[in-house]
Formats: C-alpha cells, structure tokens, sequence
C-alpha cells in the first residue's frame, strides 16, 4: 500500500485525530486527507503537530452532504476511507436521536454510495474501514464478553444508530463487492478528549473543586482502552485484514465508574499536592441514564491471535499519563471548556 491517498473522516475528533496523528507520522509516502465537520466535538487544535506536514491536509465538510461527499470523491480520487465520523455521547442521542440518524447512518450510506460510485470495477483496490462501538452489542451481566459474533442488541438512540450503520457496511460488502472491515471498540481514554465524558469532565472539575457527577450508584463497568493504541489497532486492521472482517478492540480492563473515579481522584491529589481523599469528596451521585447498560467487556482474542495486537499499557499507567496531559495543556482545556477552539479553523484557515 504505497503512495495511497486516505480520507480519514473525523479526524479532527478525539479518536480520529491520534489516527490521523499516527497516519500522517508512520506513512509519510500516504497522503491523509483530514474530512471534518467542526461540529463541538472537533478541534483542529488537536493536530497543530501535524498540520505543517506534506503529506496532510484538512477538508471541511459534512458527511451528511450527499453532493458534497461525491465531489470530495470525484476531487481527490482516495484509495481508501478510515470512517471514525459520528456523534458519540449518549446523552445527547437521548435528548436529540434524529442527529445520530442523519451523521451516523445517512452519513455512512453517503460515503458508501460515493465510494460505490467512483471505485466501480477495482474495489479490490480500494478500502472502506468502518470504526465503530462495543454499545452495539447491548450489555453484559457480571460475566461473559462481547465477542465478533455476539448479537447485536443497541439500547440507546446513539448505539441503535452505529448499530445501523455497521449494518450497511457489512451490506455494501456483500452486496456490491467493497472492499470493507468493521472494528468495535470498547471506552477510549487520553489526550484530546472533548471534557463532556467521564474521565477529562472530572479531572476538570476536580482542578475547579466542582462535583463530579456520577450515574446512579456508579455501578456500571466499562472496558478502558487507551486511545493511542487503538490508534495503533486501527493502523494494524486496516494494513493487515482481510476483507470482509470484523475485529473487536479492548483493553481487557473492565472499571465499575466509581472505582475509576476513585482512582482518578488520588492521582490528582498527588499531582495537585492535596491531602489524600480531597478529591472524592467531590463525587456526586446524580439520577442514572435512561438505559444505562451495566456492563461493557471486549474479547479482543481474534485480533491478537490473527493480526498480532495487543494493548501497550496498564490502566492506572495510562490514566496518569492522561492526567499528566490535561494538567500540561490547560490552555487547550480552557479553550475547549470556553467555545474558543472553534475560532482555530477560521484563524488558521481562513484568514490566511
């Protein structure tokens, strides 16, 4: 795969950004085209490393834009599309489903009606990557994984709308022949992560001395994997899969939210230079999540045993390196927390 020119869709989020991030340092011959909306969630600012790079550069657009995703296509003639684009917070799927709808399931049917389009007759050339979510699966009771074969079982508007989406990655494949793989992945933690979810919202709030809320009785277990290697996961499926392929991708590192928060609360005392336990005394329980699924556990077998990945850090050593992150980059913090980063792309595009 020399010389290939990939359109990295939401690349300017939180995942997408480390994939475009290791993409644009590892394959310097590829050329990555950076496609983003700039909606809340995406901040060029993740990627002031790399935008100066030969062989990166940033489009603006919207995948739910039929006419535009086909002129993109038409433009740049990409071998390959890493689709990451999609609304991810629950809480927002449940205020607002019809949004997850539009981005996640008609934006993924545009981008594989353009690539249907204009790879006709070589979609042994090209590559439709899907990146999408362990949620798809429903949940788990105290034992057992999510493997590539579990049943799919959505509980929320945002899992239900991936859920689709995967659906019609898979049809296109076995309808019209692309060249497609899905991977679903479990909870992502580190840098650059938009301080709405769980882990940066609270280590903001500690920093500010505010609440940190948590669902319920903070039962719920999720599987952390860091953000860095699933970039690395993502690197590795899309060089080595074959075609048709489904990978799971998890940390095998399941968390109840309370003893995360727990854990996260005496790493930052230690590097606020607080007394121990002054931290948790921020936690605030808050009326749990309409349909809160319990837990969430990856089998990530099949991708260790067939493409030889596995994770490259332990939990409690990369949730210091994260907060090691946020703590280093406050103005990054601010901006986000401000609305400020929107200005970045106008700054850095516009009035040029």
């Amino acid at each position: 795969m020399s010389n290939k020119k990939i359109i990295i869709t939401g690349g300017a989020g939180f995942i997408g950004s480390h994939v475009v991030r290791r993409f644009v340092n590892q394959y310097p011959n590829y050329d990555i085209i950076n496609l983003d909306a700039l909606t809340y969630a995406g901040n060029l600012a993740n990627l002031k490393d790399v935008e100066d790079k030969p062989n990166y550069s940033f489009v603006k657009a919207d995948i739910r834009d039929a006419v535009l995703i086909d002129e993109i296509f038409a433009t740049h003639k990409p071998d390959a599309v890493i689709h990451l684009a999609a609304e991810s917070h629950v809480d927002r799927s449940i205020e607002d489903p019809l949004a997850f709808v539009q981005t996640n399931v008609i934006g993924t049917v545009n981008l594989l009606n353009a690539a249907r389009k204009h790879w006709k007759g070589e979609y042994d050339k090209h590559r439709f990557y899907h990146v999408s979510t362990d949620e798809v699966y429903g949940a788990l009771g105290k034992e057992g994984f999510f493997t590539e074969k579990t049943a799919y079982d959505p509980h929320s508007p945002y899992s239900a709308s991936k859920a689709s989406s995967d659906h019609f990655v898979r049809a296109y494949h076995d309808t019209y022949g692309i060249d497609t793989v899905v991977s679903n992945c479990s909870n992502n933690y580190g840098a650059n992560h938009f301080p709405e979810k769980l882990i940066p919202l609270s280590i903001n709030n500690i920093q500010n001395n505010k609440p940190i809320p948590i669902y319920g009785k903070g039962e719920n277990v999720r599987d952390w994997l860091w953000v860095e290697d699933h970039a690395r996961a993502i690197d590795v499926i899309f060089h080595n899969a074959k075609t048709g392929e489904t990978f799971n991708i998890g940390g095998h590192n399941e968390w109840t939210n309370i003893d995360l928060i727990k854990l996260l609360c005496k790493i930052m005392d230690k590097k606020l230079d607080r007394e121990a336990g002054t931290s948790e005394k921020l936690i605030t329980y808050v009326q749990d999540r309409a349909g809160h699924d319990l837990r969430y556990a990856i089998d990530p077998t099949k991708l260790q045993n067939e493409l030889g990945w596995k994770p490259s850090l332990q939990f409690e050593e990369g949730l210091e390196k994260t907060v090691d992150w946020y703590l280093s980059n406050q103005e990054w913090l601010n901006n986000v927390t401000s609305g400020a980063y929107q200005k970045y792309y106008e700054n850095q595009y516009q009035n040029r």
